[in-house]
């Protein structure tokens, strides 16, 4: 009870009308006093006077107390209203105390929690035009050589000529699978359905695993992966983050020429264990380095003409997922290094 009545007093006006009502009632007994020690036969006559003159006042008081209220409400209703017809940026003024301004204030802080939510709305419905429109793009290509290819295949009279077109054929549909495998799975940590497989994983056997799905690629291409680091656990789904770290390394890869080296290092510090995917290739342009991690963009500098730009975003939501994060640094024509960051927990 004592709260609220703290409450109550902490605006202004109802304190003013509180002090107003107060002094009109202490002058009332001080005139009453006076009237009944120097006019005692006339006192009860002009004590009553008096009492109208001073409930008339209190009527007053409080008319002008309602109406500042109400004209503060209405002024409230106005900002509502022209929030509702489109002005996003309509506010109540609520700079002063009370439960009242408490209450705009909290209208306040909704009215900005809607202008989020609708931008990031606005955002989603932007990306996802984007998306649509790169998705459209990325099938386009292997779909037209596909058909391109089937042309050939019907036309040819030479059986190489056919193995050759199918070859091709069978080349554009796995970049077409592939794509949409990955569509699917960004797809997927975007809705959160993503189960995590977590258990104690050996991080070197798991490197070694990486080394082996790309070393044929390395020695045709004359590049070098190198493996750094001591027998330690992460807790881990082993397939995805394995997937993850392929992704940076193929990245890696694409952007290391003839007689690159691509390393891969991970260490203990403090709670933490940390991996790097180092290589000195062409590194990254400063205007990229702030893009790399979006979907379907691809570096300038990239060799890699099959791919959608979908393995580092890919290799980002995996990392999240874990708990970990990732960084990048570039320099150009000295290499970049992907650093990836776990806290060491015993909980799967």
């Amino acid at each position: 009870m004592e709260h609220r009545t703290a409450v109550i007093f902490t605006d202004k006006n109802i304190r003013r009308l509180f002090c107003v009502n107060m002094l009109i009632i202490a002058v009332f007994m001080i005139v009453s006093l006076l009237f009944l020690g120097s006019v005692p036969e006339k006192a009860a006559i002009l004590i009553f006077i008096s009492a109208l003159v001073f409930a008339a006042a209190e009527v007053v008081s409080l008319i002008l107390f309602f109406k500042a209220q109400n004209d503060v409400i209405e002024n409230a209703d106005n900002k509502i209203s022209e929030y509702i017809s489109g002005n996003k940026d309509a506010r109540i003024e609520c700079e002063l105390d009370g439960a009242l301004y408490k209450l705009f204030h909290k209208v306040n802080s909704l009215a900005s929690i809607l202008n989020a939510h609708a931008e990031n709305e606005l955002k989603a419905k932007l990306f996802l035009k984007d998306a649509i429109s790169d998705i459209s793009h990325q099938l386009k290509t292997p779909l037209t050589a596909l058909n391109i290819y089937n042309g050939l295949i019907t036309d040819a009279e030479d059986i190489g000529e056919v193995r050759e077109y199918a070859e091709l054929s069978e080349s554009e549909l796995d970049r077409t699978e592939n794509l949409v495998r990955d569509l699917l799975e960004l797809a997927k940590f975007d809705a959160g359905t993503v189960v995590l497989k977590k258990r104690a994983e050996n991080i070197a056997e798991m490197m070694e695993s990486v080394k082996k799905r790309f070393l044929f690629r390395a020695e045709q291409e004359g590049k070098e992966i190198r493996l750094k680091g001591n027998d330690m656990e992460l807790i881990c789904d082993r397939w995805r983050m394995q997937d993850a770290i392929g992704n940076i390394v193929k990245n890696a890869i694409d952007h290391t020429g003839k007689g690159g080296i691509i390393e891969i290092e991970w260490i203990k510090i403090a709670s933490s264990i940390r991996i790097y995917i180092r290589d000195n290739g062409r590194g990254i342009v400063s205007e990229d380095l702030y893009h790399i991690f979006e979907r379907f963009y691809r570096s300038r500098n990239s060799s890699d003409t099959q791919g959608a730009g979908l393995g580092l975003p890919i290799a980002k939501s995996i990392i999240e997922a874990h708990g970990g994060t990732i960084e990048v640094s570039s320099e150009v024509a000295r290499g970049t290094v992907f650093t990836l960051n776990f806290l060491i927990t015993t909980n799967l």
